[in-house]
């Protein structure tokens, strides 16, 4: 397929096609780690901590967007504000983003890592101490290393809203080259322990947005630089009007893909966790690259609209569904070849049900067809009607899944109900983009 037919000549495309070509490479650079960490870490770790982990790992995802949307709220308000050449106000934007983050993290950290230490964590992941006695000690320190993340990963936003996704691509490549580095050193060096695993995902990233900071304020854009002076309320008050909406779905859509491995962890047992962990990993490999392809187009509709550049969004929305005919047949072809690729990958040493294959599967496309519709919602700023369907999701998800597991007895029941959950959503996404670009909307429509 020829990505490039689908864009146009323009120059906001042409900026988004430099930014997809270089984002591709890094995609999939991310990927192959991504996948390389699998196997490397269940040897480290055994499938019992390794499934630990990855709860751990994705009840952390909570902490990673407790911005209360003002990640994305920035991102939105610095490409409107550079649309229309207002670069005072852009960095205000910036600044007020970045000290309200820190306002935010700080008694965040203190509350949950005291929790840690004084709840009963080895009842709540259904953890045996006996077989886990560091709990407590890994999740402590990948609190505090992900809650100073919390603070610097702005830097990735601040280069979306400059319509340039490759920038935020390259500090996360960067981040888990060097995850993938030092868990190789810790495997030769026998250190195979859960809090030294929790520290090398957790402090890498750190290191490299810590890196990024002074070279993306102080280099490349110091008039943008957060300063003390530069920050403003009003600023403030805007980025929360849109970024509590961003937050609330964030959190929902945590909800949805977080609460999974937590509920078959409980349900059953961590090492359960494995097999829905991994096969996700294998079936986002697709849904990574649609997001290289439309993440650009967020903060390119967010200034579009700002310009009055309706058409644009059309023609995009009419590529757009023509690349989502072509993610079926990739869906397919991972299906037929799955049990080799997880004989090769992971050496037998974890085993995925091929019904589980077959339900992923359709989850991934159902979460690459809503989403190419959110790009264009989110940039638009049309948030209402998402964040309902997200928030009713959550809610219906852990009674669904409850309900389920007991007709059926197995993991499937988390996938079928996150698939029944979402579907909603989709479906609200479809008919409000259109309602909106051909002028139908009224009320909550548009919103």
């Amino acid at each position: 397929m020829n990505i490039k037919a689908l864009l146009g000549k323009d120059p906001r495309t042409q900026l988004m096609r430099k930014n997809m070509a270089v984002s591709a490479l890094l995609k999939i650079w991310t990927g192959v780690i991504y996948l390389a960490l699998v196997p490397l870490t269940l040897r480290c770790l055994g499938t019992y901590h390794n499934g630990i982990w990855l709860t751990i790992s994705a009840m952390l995802m909570w902490i990673d967007n407790l911005d209360i949307g003002l990640g994305n709220g920035l991102r939105n308000q610095l490409a409107i504000h550079l649309a229309h050449g207002d670069r005072k106000q852009a960095q205000q934007v910036v600044t007020s983003t970045f000290f309200m983050l820190i306002m935010i993290i700080v008694p965040v950290a203190l509350i949950t890592v005291g929790m840690t230490y004084s709840l009963d964590i080895f009842s709540f992941m259904n953890v045996d101490p006996a077989l886990s006695p560091d709990l407590r000690h890994a999740v402590a320190t990948a609190l505090l290393f992900v809650c100073a993340t919390f603070i610097f990963k702005f830097i990735g936003n601040f280069y979306m809203g400059l319509q340039l996704p490759a920038a935020s691509n390259f500090i996360i490549a960067l981040g888990q080259t060097l995850v993938l580095l030092a868990t190789i050193v810790a495997w030769l060096m026998g250190c195979h322990s859960l809090v030294v695993i929790a520290a090398i995902n957790t402090c890498s990233p750190l290191l490299i947005y810590l890196l990024a900071y002074p070279y993306t304020f102080h280099n490349r854009y110091p008039d943008l630089r957060p300063k003390a002076s530069a920050f403003s309320w009003k600023q403030t008050k805007g980025l929360f009007t849109l970024g509590v909406k961003f937050f609330v779905i964030q959190m929902a859509g945590l909800v949805l893909f977080a609460a999974g491995s937590l509920l078959i962890s409980r349900l059953f047992t961590p090492e359960a966790v494995n097999p829905f962990q991994i096969c996700y990993r294998y079936f986002s490999i697709p849904l990574m690259f649609f997001n290289i392809i439309s993440a650009p187009i967020w903060s390119a509709t967010t200034d579009a609209y700002a310009r009055n550049e309706e058409q644009w969004i059309r023609d995009c929305r009419r590529r757009m569904d023509s690349l989502l005919l072509f993610f079926p047949l990739v869906l397919i072809l991972m299906i037929a070849i799955s049990q080799p690729v997880y004989h090769i990958w992971l050496q037998d040493q974890v085993k995925i049900p091929f019904l589980l294959n077959v339900l992923m599967a359709v989850y991934i496309y159902l979460i690459m067809y809503s989403l190419s519709y959110c790009y264009f919602l989110n940039g638009i700023g049309a948030l209402t009607l998402q964040l309902i369907f997200t928030t009713l999701a959550a809610l219906a998800l852990i009674p669904l899944t409850l309900l389920l597991h007991h007709w059926m007895g197995n993991i499937y029941s988390v996938v079928i109900a996150m698939i029944i959950v979402n579907t909603p959503g989709l479906t609200a996404n479809h008919v409000q983009f259109y309602r909106i670009i051909n002028h139908k909307a009224r009320g909550i429509w548009l919103q």
